[in-house]
């Protein structure tokens, strides 16, 4: 059985009518797609009702942290300040109920810290027991997500970034120590080759010491691109996925332009192409 194909449709926003994103995917193969989170801006039926014509599923919600959202500096669940962690945990929740609403199965969690935690992210380097002293102490609102997930019947995964993102949670190691800590069936991971060509030092090792935990991926070249459009070598991460035997989503989650058509066909036609190798 072949991988999941899908893509975030973050990645398309206010670029064109949704209608003319999905008739392009689905002609293209793609399997399904990532709505992005922002529930407080979407109006659930009629999203449901669009993909479902387009005979593209949604497989998950691609969470809108930091820059991705101008409400995302208001996301922070690494935070000393308790509104900010409340206004997090009900962001999240709302995420996870229209996740279930619109028949996907899974939301990202990326842990952002506020502006007391921050530290010079192109010098400095946060030591592995401030970063789980500092993760510690977000671990049971984490378990309290993760319950609401699992009585919504979504995965909750957590999404390791790069430095210049977070320093708190940049490696598959860390994300792997945050959901080992909350152990919960329905928590995992998500491998971003973007944020992993920056802070792993090997994408096949990364991928075979998280096998336990991952859940989800997402793909895009070194420069944001679709892959093959600059340098990263996607051949041992697709050999080393079906080693592992991965059954989730390979998910795009590239930068865009308006003329993007040939971009999406051909990156998907080069990721498929590696897997039939």
């Amino acid at each position: 059985m072949g991988f999941k194909y899908s893509i975030t449709l973050h990645s398309f926003r206010n670029m064109e009518p949704m209608e003319k994103t999905l008739a392009r995917l689905k002609e293209q193969k793609y399997d399904a797609v990532e709505m992005f989170g922002e529930p407080d801006q979407t109006d659930f039926k009629k999203i449901k009702e669009t993909t479902e014509s387009h005979g593209l599923p949604i497989c998950g919600i691609t969470g809108m942290w930091g820059r991705a959202s101008k409400d995302g500096s208001k996301r922070k669940l690494l935070s000393l300040d308790q509104d900010t962690i409340r206004h997090s945990e009900n962001y999240v929740k709302k995420c996870i109920e229209m996740c279930q609403y619109l028949g996907g199965s899974e939301i990202n969690i990326c842990l952002f810290a506020d502006s007391s935690l921050d530290f010079d992210a192109n010098h400095g380097m946060v030591s592995e027991d401030q970063k789980k002293s500092t993760i510690d102490k977000t671990i049971p609102l984490l378990v309290l997500l993760s319950r609401f997930a699992a009585d919504h019947n979504v995965n909750l995964l957590i999404e390791p970034l790069n430095r210049y993102s977070t320093p708190y949670c940049n490696t598959a190691k860390d994300a792997a120590y945050v959901a080992a800590k909350i152990n919960q069936e329905n928590v995992g991971i998500l491998l971003d080759t973007f944020h992993m060509n920056i802070e792993e030092s090997s994408f096949e090792k990364t991928i075979l010491d998280s096998k336990r935990f991952v859940k989800h991926t997402h793909f895009a070249d070194n420069n944001r691109a679709m892959p093959g459009y600059a340098h990263l070598d996607f051949a041992p991460i697709v050999k080393t996925l079906q080693e592992i035997k991965y059954d989730g989503y390979i998910s795009f989650e590239p930068n865009l332009t308006a003329d993007y058509e040939s971009s999406t066909f051909t990156g998907l036609q080069f990721i498929k192409n590696l897997e039939s190798s």
